[in-house]
């Protein structure tokens, strides 16, 4: 019998693994019960906070930058480099893991640290930008990334308007004439999730302003700000899916930088070679933290799964918690699902233990599909 062939494709799980260590414990718990396993391991990101660690674990080489953080102080932030190609993370220069506990600035946020990092890619002769965006701790439109690479946002008396979201209410006049002539030569790929509009019901106020903060005042002012920031820089662009991913920041590099929208998991799969590691499995695992209904729209499993699917390569999914039908799975291409939630139910215990469960739901995917 042919030696079964494994590749392990996962995203983190949330606050316990990263998905390189989601791989290693899959790995071993396969090899305890399947020896002669062969095992590939390709951790994955959809464009989310963990993007960059998934392409220096595909052997892209790590970059720092001291950058300019959310509120204002100074942060290193790491991108990824092969070739031309940069793979760089907005939630490393403005996500919500630089804000102190309990601490959120919804109004003045910046994503100006993120124009910074953008800009260190490009010093390092980045042809191609895949810019992965989600985790913000932001709602400013990218005004902040935009400034950090030469325009200018001014209020009627010629100065330039405060920091966030919130100061855009000021906004008379924008003046992109300043931004980085580089920009012009670079495939910018926005990369993300998330394909909302930049305001109104669905956009990025009113879906994750809570999430960073926002009080339902917050939201209002947010969402007013925004419009009026849209209404100078360009309204139809603000309708777009993906302008109002990261807090507005996809609507900022979609009007100004001449990016072009992908769904994340499509272009890291690209990224990261996934299609030839796909052609050598016989199995594919694939997982994240939580497996629910958002997995279905655009995560890193349903993408993995998607792809294997149409190579004719069963799936089977690990998570922390599983939230989805037998039928949900099944549509999804994923043939079944081992949760850890099964072996420890007490969530705390389960995310303080996921390493040692990860291997015995491993295990148990060997005995079912390897013996």
């Amino acid at each position: 019998m042919e030696t079964a062939r494994v590749l392990v494709a996962a995203d983190k799980f949330k606050g316990s693994l990263t998905a390189v260590q989601v791989a290693e414990r899959v790995t071993a718990g396969l090899r305890r019960v399947a020896p002669g396993v062969r095992v590939e391991t390709l951790p994955v990101a959809d464009g989310g906070d963990g993007t960059v660690a998934a392409a220096v674990a595909a052997g892209f080489e790590r970059r720092e930058a001291r950058v300019t953080g959310p509120l204002g102080d100074p942060v290193t932030a790491a991108y990824a480099l092969r070739d031309s190609t940069a793979v760089v993370e907005m939630a490393e220069a403005s996500g919500l893991q630089h804000l102190p506990d309990g601490v959120f600035a919804p109004l003045t946020a910046t994503t100006y640290g993120s124009g910074e990092l953008l800009r260190a890619a490009l010093e390092a002769g980045a042809a191609t930008i895949v810019f992965g965006v989600g985790g913000s701790a932001t709602t400013d439109g990218g005004a902040g990334m935009l400034a950090a690479l030469g325009a200018r946002f001014l209020d009627a008396d010629g100065k330039p308007v405060g920091p966030g979201g919130g100061g855009l209410a000021e906004l008379a006049e924008a003046d992109l004439s300043g931004l980085d002539p580089r920009l012009a030569d670079v495939d910018l790929i926005l990369a993300s999730d998330v394909d909302n509009p930049l305001t109104g019901p669905k956009g990025a106020p009113e879906v994750y302003g809570r999430q960073k903060g926002a009080s339902e005042e917050d939201i209002a002012v947010l969402d007013a700000a925004l419009t009026h920031y849209a209404s100078v820089l360009g309204p139809e662009t603000a309708a777009l899916p993906g302008a109002g991913a990261a807090g507005g920041i996809g609507y900022g590099a979609l009007v100004a930088l001449g990016a072009r929208f992908r769904p994340g998991i499509e272009v890291m799969l690209d990224v990261l070679g996934f299609a030839p590691a796909l052609a050598r499995a016989t199995l594919v695992i694939t997982g994240e933290g939580s497996l629910d209904e958002q997995t279905l729209h655009g995560k890193a499993p349903a993408g993995v799964a998607a792809a294997a699917r149409e190579a004719g390569i069963e799936v089977v999914a690990v998570c922390g918690r599983l939230a989805l039908s037998q039928e949900a799975l099944s549509g999804a291409g994923i043939a079944r699902a081992y949760a850890l939630a099964e072996l420890e139910p007490d969530p705390a215990v389960s995310m303080a233990q996921a390493g040692p469960l990860l291997e015995r739901a491993a295990e148990s995917i060997a005995r079912d599909f390897l013996s």
